[in-house]
């Protein structure tokens, strides 16, 4: 088992993204934003200087955190396939530079306006999904699906419906314990009557996830006439996710894969009353590391 995190909540320059890794005493980081964009979108030459500096550092990218497929992305319009696409193409490309062999994307944006009309959306998130998959396969690459805005993380019955349709070892699923905190589900029929439960969505979908996210939230009240509802962002195992619940479960019954960290906290963190927002924002995502290592370490000692 290891640690990683979305590094670009401390900041899009990669020195901090390391320094606060290693302060972690983490090696791996799943890569998002560096520099000037997604790792898979930014120019070749600072790629290519990001690469020398993580391999100069010792630091892994377990993960690329892409665009692929994304809840931006509409699954009845060519033009997102295509672009999807390109950013596969580009990522695959760089990922074997790195030496990375998982990619987090998605399956496009969640059809909530046909929610009772799926056939067709579903033939083609299903097709589409597949054929990037696919590329995944051929590059020995595992595509591992988050449940977040998009048609997998409409609920858990939609995650299986998605795995049932891709049937490939390359895919797995990244679950995410906060999404469901804010999200309704779309297995009623009336969504905004109930959201998910974070538990009741990993029991379901356990045998099928490669890799963990970790975020947390609190539902604070549903807003009239918007799909999400207001939330607050916790630290690990004080928010709705049943963060304790599903790490015990997962690592008792022999998980030893990667647990990733996206606190989506922001500046939340005021140890220090003077410290400028982007210190705010390293001492958070260092914090909320070292309590996941500790929720961790009470649940499985032998984990370290």
């Amino acid at each position: 088992m290891y640690f990683s995190g979305f590094a670009d909540e401390v900041s899009a320059d990669i020195h901090q993204q390391i320094k606060a890794t290693k302060e972690l005493g983490w090696s791996n980081i799943e890569s998002r934003v560096m520099g000037s964009g997604n790792i898979h979108n930014i120019p070749d030459e600072e790629f290519e200087k990001y690469a020398e500096i993580l391999n100069a550092e010792g630091i892994q990218v377990n993960c690329f955190g892409s665009t692929v497929a994304n809840w931006a992305k509409d699954p009845m319009s060519e033009e997102d396939f295509q672009t999807s696409i390109q950013e596969l193409e580009r990522a695959l490309k760089r990922m074997h530079v790195l030496g990375t062999k998982m990619i987090r994307a998605m399956s496009f944006k969640m059809p909530v306006e046909s929610v009772n009309n799926l056939e067709v959306i579903e033939d083609q998130v299903f097709k589409k999904v597949k054929y990037l998959v696919s590329m995944c396969e051929n590059a020995g690459i595992t595509y591992v699906h988050e449940n977040c805005m998009n048609y997998g993380g409409m609920s858990y019955e939609h995650s299986l419906k998605l795995i049932e349709a891709i049937d490939s070892p390359n895919f797995k699923l990244a679950f995410d314990t906060g999404n469901p905190v804010n999200t309704p589900d779309f297995s009623k029929e009336d969504p905004f009557a109930q959201r998910q439960n974070s538990f009741e969505f990993y029991t379901n979908v356990k045998n099928h996830i490669g890799y963990i996210h970790i975020k947390d939230s609190m539902f604070i009240r549903d807003v009239p006439g918007q799909l999400f509802p207001k939330i607050h962002h916790t630290f690990p195992g004080e928010g709705d996710g049943f963060v304790n619940e599903i790490l015990t479960d997962l690592l008792l019954n022999g998980y030893d894969d990667g647990i990733s960290i996206e606190p989506h906290m922001g500046a939340v963190f005021h140890e220090e009353e003077n410290a400028s927002d982007d210190e705010k924002k390293y001492q958070t995502y260092v914090e909320y590391g070292r309590r996941l290592m500790n929720i961790v370490k009470a649940i499985k000692p032998t984990a370290f």
